[in-house]
């Protein structure tokens, strides 16, 4: 699992894939909202932000909601892209959903006081390009969050992260199946994750691995 770049190409969630995902991960909005509490806590008033593959805008929506930030989302889906727009006009939301991707980012250097990303890295096609796209966009002094699975996370982990869902039979059998034999299967392991910021010119880093994924903190 240690090439910079994957033989898995990237390509967005589209079309009735983008709108299951929707539906399903709407069903764990308690989640969303309580990343939104720890990273509005590390946030100074009308800080600007950037998530990364927001898919739904689930996230960067709680976030608004927490305070007068300034939330820039960017995803290599339309159909995301389009999906995010809508859940933000219903929520009163003023945040500027792009269509774009990880590896290179349609932004000026030095932008954004803070950069989240979840659930999503380990579909990046260049893991590398990435993290120095994220590097590149950040302020100096800036911080970035990426939670993503590990690829080590254990079966029973698994097992409980998914009744933890609260999902019906069949979504909860296709997620604990997909996330077996396809998500950790593109997901890195805590030694990938050094071996590719060894790159990078973040000038800190902390890895927290803890159940079935990890936080990956950066800082410029």
């Amino acid at each position: 699992m240690s090439s910079a770049v994957k033989a898995y190409k990237g390509v967005g969630m589209e079309g009735s894939i983008a709108k299951w995902y929707t539906k399903n991960t709407g069903k764990s909005m308690n989640d969303f909202k309580s990343e939104a509490r720890r990273v509005a806590a590390l946030l100074a008033p009308g800080a600007k932000v950037l998530e990364v593959a927001p898919g739904p805008g689930y996230f960067a929506i709680e976030l608004a909601k927490m305070g007068g930030y300034q939330i820039a989302g960017l995803d290599l889906s339309k159909t995301f892209v389009e999906i995010a727009q809508r859940n933000a006009a219903r929520a009163g939301a003023r945040i500027e959903f792009r269509l774009g991707s990880a590896s290179d980012m349609p932004f000026e250097s030095s932008q954004f006081d803070f950069l989240f990303c979840r659930a999503a890295f380990k579909n990046f096609s260049e893991p590398v390009r990435a993290l120095q796209e994220m590097h590149r966009v950040l302020k100096t002094g800036a911080s970035a969050l990426i939670v993503d699975l590990r690829h080590d996370a254990s079966l029973e982990s698994i097992n409980e992260e998914v009744a933890r869902m609260g999902l019906g039979f069949f979504s909860a059998s296709f997620t604990r199946l997909a996330s077996r034999f396809m998500l950790l299967r593109r997901a890195y392991t805590k030694g990938d994750f050094e071996r590719f910021l060894a790159q990078t010119l973040f000038r800190s880093v902390r890895i927290d691995a803890s159940g079935i994924g990890m936080d990956i903190w950066l800082h410029k």
